[in-house]
């Protein structure tokens, strides 16, 4: 027993020493030092529901990375030049609660990143029906604010964010509202509310490239994010079609790479809609 707690300790010794070289020769035998393969994502669990004061809510865990996302509508003025459309504003937040890397205080530059990253995909990619939250053109408009929070960081905070706003959105409902005489706006109670039909149904996959066994890791966790050199996301729809591909890094990717990289996103696809069916369907 005494050997094989030294030969533990060593090994915690040596990843902290030299992380890199303690991954590599994982990597050099097609395994991380978790044991998944290169090409699994981990363990994802979704629960729907579980905000009461929010319109809409899901909670995803994502291996060690948790996040809730809650969405809360409300009514405000459309701009002058979209006066049919309704607005979604996405905020992730990263605290010291969920990881001693983050401190206090503004939103960090990676929370912000994330945030214009979703905002970008969401509206750019017309995911979001933003005319369906019009309640009357040039008068009032919903306002969709989602809030994400990270409760545990461990990698890959995007993929987990996407998914738990989904989810969220999936399960939102909105009710049928107009405006008065008096330019108040009233809902209608006996009228039931409508969901929020997405044009498109998006699952982020994120992948790290290493060199050196030149490799490529579906689904990083905290550890391997800092270790990598270039990470790459590829969003796809349920249909299988190309939402948005984003690379983080200066050096090139070959053909085969960069086919592998779709290849996954569309199998994670496939895994992450009956996990979304699921948790709503409880």
């Amino acid at each position: 027993m005494a050997q094989v707690s030294t030969t533990t300790k060593n090994f915690e010794i040596f990843s902290r020493i030299q992380p890199y070289e303690y991954l590599r020769r994982f990597l050099d035998q097609n395994v991380r030092p978790d044991g998944r393969l290169l090409d699994r994502f981990r363990k994802t669990l979704i629960t729907s529901g579980v905000i009461s004061t929010a319109n809409a809510s899901a909670m995803v865990r994502l291996g060690g990375t948790t996040v809730v996302c809650g969405i809360k509508a409300e009514v405000t003025e459309p701009k002058v030049d979209t006066p049919d459309q309704g607005y979604f504003v996405p905020n992730v937040e990263l605290s010291p609660l969920c990881s001693p890397k983050f401190r206090q205080g503004p939103p960090s530059e990676k929370a912000q990143a994330i945030s214009e990253f979703i905002h970008q995909l969401f509206t750019k990619s017309h995911i979001i029906p933003l005319k369906d939250l019009c309640i009357e053109s040039g008068k009032a408009v919903w306002v969709l604010h989602a809030d994400i929070v990270c409760l545990n960081y461990d990698g890959n905070i995007l993929d987990a964010s996407i998914l738990a706003l989904v989810t969220a959105l999936k399960d939102l409902t909105l009710p049928k509202a107009e405006v008065s005489p008096a330019m108040v706006v009233e809902a209608d109670p006996s009228q039931p509310t409508r969901p929020i039909q997405l044009e498109r149904f998006p699952v982020s996959s994120t992948f790290c490239i290493f060199n050196q066994p030149n490799v490529l890791l579906c689904d990083p966790n905290d550890t391997e994010e800092i270790l990598a050199k270039e990470t790459m996301v590829v969003v796809v729809d349920t249909d299988g079609n190309i939402c948005r591909v984003h690379k983080n890094g200066g050096t090139s990717m070959s053909t085969d790479m960069l086919r592998t990289c779709f290849e996954r996103a569309r199998e994670r696809m496939e895994e992450v809609k009956k996990l979304i069916d699921e948790a709503i369907k409880k």
